[in-house]
């Protein structure tokens, strides 16, 4: 038998002692403003302090609307400037220190204000152009931006953890490792071979787990996983456990939370397989659609009255999906998308869309 090591981690490498300590995690850039909901959100903010602004003054709705029209011809290239700056530059920013970040921040919003400043000069739009103002009002606006930033960085950590340590909780739950167990000592002797590759299978979902692992991983990594999963259980169903799996390898690449596949997986088990006399079957699907992956995980359900009494799961609370749909919007925000619920009747489906690539 192959000598694994059950529920403990890999010695660390020779270059890095065992007390050193562990880099910050990545994915929580300040100035990480490459995402479609951070523009999105920016620019409305921008655009909605112009619609305020230009209220002083106006005579008449449509002089209200012509000043809106002639502001947002100066900030808007001025707020994407900034924020294609700031995305550039995030991982330099980052090296500075916090009062650094903050005022380089402010800064470029100064800037931002003097362009947006002269391109209303420029087109005519200001007779005397407020430059100061300007300047003052742009600093101001990055302010606020930088301070929503900063709570979206800091909310992705903590959020991520707690997610992780709550399917961590279900993870090890005594039941499924001493069903494992159980299943392995039934087969030490008659199957021995079978036995080895359930425990090293149990070994390396467990290493996984307790790993102190990025925060983002390749769908191939997590297909990975779930198939062990699939194979301890396989173990202890038998028959009664279907698993089909169409996978497209285009779609391996697309970035998810750790962890991530693997609850939705043993809720399919839990709910669908476990409580059904017959036993029950799994499909897991990934798939590239244009500019899109789609997972799908479907599992049968049983009939209503079929489920046996001490085969009967408890009714979920729905927490694993809710942590699976928050930590794919800490990740993707706007640019992924999350559905799970009753599907061609008598069964259940989770579907993920999410960009191929970070």
């Amino acid at each position: 038998m192959q000598e694994t090591q059950i529920l403990s981690t890999p010695p660390p490498p020779p270059d890095k002692p065992a007390g050193a300590p562990r880099a910050a995690p990545a994915g929580a850039l300040v100035f990480d403003a490459c995402h479609v909901g951070v523009i999105l959100r920016a620019v409305l903010f921008v655009e909605a302090v112009l619609a305020v602004g230009a209220l002083f003054g106006a005579m008449a709705p449509q002089d209200w609307l012509v000043r809106i029209s002639l502001l947002t011809g100066g900030a808007l290239p001025a707020t994407l400037a900034w924020l294609l700056i700031a995305c550039s530059l995030k991982r330099l920013l980052e090296r500075l220190h916090v009062a650094l970040q903050y005022a380089a921040g402010v800064l470029l919003g100064a800037l931002a204000g003097l362009y947006a400043c002269g391109t209303l000069s420029l087109v005519g739009a200001l007779e005397a152009p407020p430059w100061l103002a300007s300047a003052a009002s742009g600093a101001l606006l990055s302010a606020a931006l930088v301070a929503a930033l900063v709570l979206r960085a800091r909310g992705r950590t903590p959020a991520a953890t707690a997610a992780r340590l709550s399917e961590l909780q279900s993870r090890i739950r005594p039941h499924f490792l001493f069903n494992t167990l159980n299943s392995a000592i039934a087969l030490v002797r008659a199957e021995p071979a079978r036995a080895e590759a359930l425990l090293e299978d149990l070994s390396d979902l467990f290493r996984h787990a307790l790993l102190d692992q990025g925060e983002a991983v390749t769908l191939a990594e997590e297909i990975a996983l779930a198939r062990r999963y699939l194979d301890i259980e396989k173990v202890r169903f038998g028959d009664r456990l279907q698993v089909q799996w169409s996978l497209d390898e285009r779609a391996g690449s697309a970035p998810l939370p750790s962890l991530l596949l693997q609850p939705l997986v043993e809720n399919a088990v839990k709910h669908g397989v476990e409580p059904d006399p017959e036993g029950g079957s799994i499909h897991i699907g990934t798939a590239l659609r244009g500019s899109r992956v789609v997972v799908v995980i479907t599992n049968s359900m049983p009939a209503a009255g079929d489920a046996q009494p001490d085969r009967a799961a408890p009714r979920g609370h729905g927490i694993a999906l809710a942590n699976v749909r928050d930590r794919l919007r800490l990740m993707h925000d706007v640019q992924c998308d999350f559905s799970a619920g009753p599907h061609n009747g008598g069964q259940y489906q989770v579907r993920i869309s999410l960009p191929p690539r970070a």
